[in-house]
Parts: structure tokens; C-alpha cells; sequence
């Protein structure tokens, strides 16, 4: 399993952007799934964005599509989470999250599919 720590959140305004980023450890990394979750205080736990080992292929819940953008970059072992045009409903723990089944092996959006995870970073959108 990688080890991830997640970091770049803060306190931002509405409309405001941010780069969450979760670095990871270990040589496997690009053999890795990865995606975001967030968590706001008293719901569950939401798929964010999830992308592929290659980098190729990415996937958005509706929620954020067209406004967050996931990318990694492999050589350095990180994964980010570029957030446009925040809003106040966005605040929340992001987590990143990585399996090392392939994006076809598992179900992408669902949380017990990844068995690796960071230990959050919080986003507050102020109105």
C-alpha cells in the first residue's frame, strides 16, 4: 500500500480556486488508481474526482464537473485536485485515496474500492 498525505487546503472565498495535492510514497505509485473524496460535517463520505494510472483518463461527479480539474504527475509521485469557482457547498475534508486495481477492475466512485488513504485536508468556501 502507499502511504498519501494530502495537503493545500485552506480558508478561500466563494469563486475563489485552490490545488489540493496528495504526495505518496513508495514506487508503485503510477501502478495506482487514485481519486478525491470529501466528507462535509454530518454526511457521508462523496466521490470527488477519480483518475486513471496514466494520467489519460479522469472522472468528476456532477457536482464539481467543469470547475475541478485531477491530474498526477507519476515522476514525483503526486496527484492533484484544482478547484475553480468554489462554492459554499465544497467545504469540506478532502481526502485522496489510491487502489492499485486498474480504473476497469473497480467501481471508481465508491469508497471501499481503495484501500489507501491520506488523512484529509480541510476546505472552507466562505460566502
Amino acid at each position: 500500500q502507499v502511504q498519501l498525505v494530502e495537503s493545500g487546503g485552506g480558508l478561500v472565498q466563494a469563486g475563489g480556486s485552490l490545488r489540493l495535492s496528495c504526495a505518496a510514497s513508495g514506487r508503485t505509485f503510477s501502478s495506482y488508481t487514485m481519486a478525491w473524496f470529501r466528507q462535509a460535517p454530518g454526511k457521508e463520505r462523496e466521490f470527488v474526482a477519480a483518475i486513471s494510472r496514466s494520467g489519460d483518463s479522469t472522472y468528476y461527479a456532477d457536482t464539481v464537473k467543469g470547475r475541478f480539474t485531477c491530474s498526477r504527475d507519476n515522476a514525483k509521485n503526486t496527484v492533484f485536485l484544482q478547484m475553480n469557482s468554489l462554492k459554499p457547498e465544497d467545504t469540506a475534508v478532502y481526502y485522496c485515496a489510491g487502489s492499485p486495481s486498474t480504473y476497469a477492475a473497480l467501481v471508481y466512485n465508491f469508497a471501499p474500492s481503495y484501500g489507501s488513504w491520506g488523512q484529509g485536508t480541510q476546505v472552507t468556501v466562505s460566502s
